[in-house]
């Protein structure tokens, strides 16, 4: 067995906070094993002045990583999984997911006013085509604008009277302990969250039995077959974290519930689907109900946002 391990992981606060719980998770089941971090700036880090909106590589935020990875400057990677493409390299696989945080999404506004009372003069921020179509879907009148940066930078700027209210995911939140600013939650029949959000995931190289054997020791097969399916409708529609694309799948008695949905930039068309059944390891669910959506319309939404993006 191995007797160090260097963990490879983003800088900001979030990605530190979950390369941290990766490593003390380990470290209590492998007291004797040595842990190490070590921080690698992605595109994502560097291009702040990039709009997450247009169709950027899928690899904005784990290429680099990744290629640590591969050429053994790390042993395993730490991302979050809703910034993980679907194909991985090809030296490369999921060897963990650790059990999923609260997986929704959250409003924060200056003095907590509710996402009913805004009106087209307050300003909402998201970095999502996804929460924006839903937003507008909700209410077309709603401004919503481009917002880059971490979680805390993200809250400052609305402090700071750049934008009035925000939407961003419960987990990241909460993790920094900045609970106190959550307006309210959205539950997921008025904002479908994104395929994997609040996972986190440990990658590591194709054939490494020993840092298999280490990591999954803290996999949650719950979390993972639900969020397995969740990425198999992303992979179908061949997609990213930053397109319109939602899914949240639940686990309960071995019978899978996967909800999903494809949504115009501007909200005026939302096609959503859910299926449910006992689950089986060979069933691509997340493939079936991609078919069901694009043949509802689904298939035009996304030739028209290709269009419009590109």
């Amino acid at each position: 067995m191995k007797n160090s391990l260097v963990i490879g992981t983003r800088g900001s606060k979030l990605a530190l906070f979950q390369a941290n719980l990766v490593l003390d998770k380990l470290s209590l089941l492998f007291p004797d094993l040595s842990i190490t971090l070590k921080i690698i700036k992605t595109k994502g880090d560097k291009l702040l002045d990039k709009s997450l909106s247009t169709l950027l590589d899928k690899g904005f935020f784990t290429t680099e990583i990744q290629l640590a990875l591969e050429s053994e400057e790390i042993d395993i990677a730490v991302h979050s999984l809703k910034d993980l493409p679907t194909e991985l390299p090809s030296k490369s696989m999921l060897g963990a997911i650790l059990k999923r945080h609260d997986h929704r999404d959250v409003f924060i506004s200056n003095n907590k006013k509710p996402l009913k009372d805004f009106s087209p003069k307050d300003i909402i921020g998201t970095s999502s085509l996804r929460r924006k179509s839903q937003l507008l879907a909700f209410n077309s009148k709603l401004t919503v604008r481009e917002i880059r940066g971490n979680v805390d930078t993200r809250i400052q700027k609305m402090l700071d009277g750049h934008y009035d209210g925000l939407v961003m995911a419960a987990a990241g939140v909460i993790r920094l302990g900045l609970e106190k600013y959550i307006t309210q939650f959205l539950d997921t029949d008025f904002m479908l969250t994104a395929p994997g959000q609040a996972a986190i995931a440990i990658e590591i190289r194709q054939g490494d039995t020993s840092c298999l054997d280490i990591v999954t020791k803290i996999n949650d097969r719950n979390t993972q077959i639900c969020v397995t399916t969740e990425r198999d409708f992303l992979h179908a529609l061949s997609g990213g974290c930053h397109v319109p694309f939602a899914a949240h799948a639940t686990l309960e008695d071995n019978t899978i519930c996967l909800e999903a949905l494809v949504g115009s930039e501007d909200g005026s068309e939302i096609v959503k689907e859910s299926l449910k059944q006992k689950y089986e390891a060979n069933k691509q669910l997340g493939s079936e109900i991609a078919d069901k959506i694009l043949a509802k319309g689904g298939r035009e939404i996304i030739k028209n946002l290709s269009q419009n993006l590109n």
